[in-house]
């Protein structure tokens, strides 16, 4: 055989010993992907696309789902208490995620300060994050602004007799918006880590050309954290469009008083679970993800004109 053949055979034989590891490595890649596939398929993508259909029927948990076509969509644009909701959520969104954000970044700036203990700070600050959306820390928040809760106790040292703060519709979102801005622990230690990444020089700078303190926030510090801002606010949109566990405990899955604390998936759980009408609940749930996705669109849109990218 010619050295020309030869070193074919060696080539043929190479490739396929590398296309036959090739194959063990993707048999084992699939292995592996395996769990996280099945739960894909099994536990997200099946019941979205079960929910998409449902949301086309009259569906009662107890009799086989009937086709009604956009009859559940149709339903919505006459529904008070659909628009309703939205309003409280809209309120509940608009105010209690800027306030949440502007109390964690200010947090942040003064645990950035070099204070000592600052582990012990910044974990006790963050506890709030870890229990705020917690079933126990919701009833405790009921037992505060009750009619003879803490606050209304504090209130009665200065001989001022303070209402049931979750019984009233003028202050019942607000309590809630105060528990949303009470867990300000997460977004807090994301503009810790920021404002620890932001070059030192840049404030020097700054000082040599006569900025105080409160113009180098504005020009240096808010310019290189706005990503970080972004990332927080996107993450806090979602999340607070998707509340549920406060408004459930503190109203008692009612949404009152005078549905004031009826969120959005307060409403869809009341539709799908307390009324059984789960073909309208699955149009609502689908619903409020063109909601999310929207807004989402929108804050991305936005910050191309506020949020620099240091590269």
């Amino acid at each position: 055989m010619s050295m020309l053949g030869e070193l074919r055979t060696i080539g043929r034989s190479r490739r396929g010993r590398n296309d036959e590891a090739h194959g063990k490595d993707d048999k084992a890649a699939l292995a592996f992907l395996a769990p996280w596939i099945i739960g894909l398929l099994g536990i997200t993508v099946g019941p979205m696309i079960a929910s998409l259909y449902l949301s086309f029927t009259d569906y009662n948990l107890l009799q086989n789902p009937g086709f009604v076509g956009v009859e559940n969509y149709a339903r919505m644009l006459g529904d008070e208490r659909l628009w309703a909701s939205l309003q409280v959520t809209f309120t509940y969104v608009f105010v209690g995620v800027p306030l949440q954000l502007a109390a964690a970044l200010l947090l942040a700036l003064l645990l950035d300060r070099g204070l000592r203990g600052l582990a012990l700070y910044r974990s006790a600050l963050y506890l709030p994050s870890l229990l705020g959306g917690s079933v126990a820390i919701a009833v405790l928040w009921r037992l505060v602004f009750g009619a003879e809760g803490l606050v209304n106790s504090f209130l009665a040292v200065f001989g001022i007799q303070g209402p049931s703060w979750i019984a009233s519709p003028e202050t019942a979102l607000s309590t809630i918006i105060t528990l949303n801005v009470w867990t300000f622990g997460a977004p807090m230690v994301i503009f810790l880590a920021g404002l620890r990444q932001i070059p030192r020089h840049y404030y020097e700078a700054a000082s040599i050309d006569g900025a105080g303190p409160l113009q180098r926030f504005r020009s240096v510090t808010l310019p290189l954290l706005s990503p970080i801002i972004f990332f927080n606010l996107v993450l806090g949109v979602i999340g607070s469009l998707q509340a549920f566990t406060q408004a459930f405990i503190v109203s008692n899955g009612t949404g009152g008083p005078s549905d004031s604390t009826l969120f959005f998936s307060l409403y869809l759980y009341q539709e799908g679970f307390m009324g059984f009408r789960m073909g309208y609940a699955s149009a609502l749930a689908w619903l409020l993800l063109i909601i999310v996705a929207a807004f989402t669109a929108i804050n991305f849109w936005a910050s191309k004109f506020w949020v620099f990218y240091n590269d």
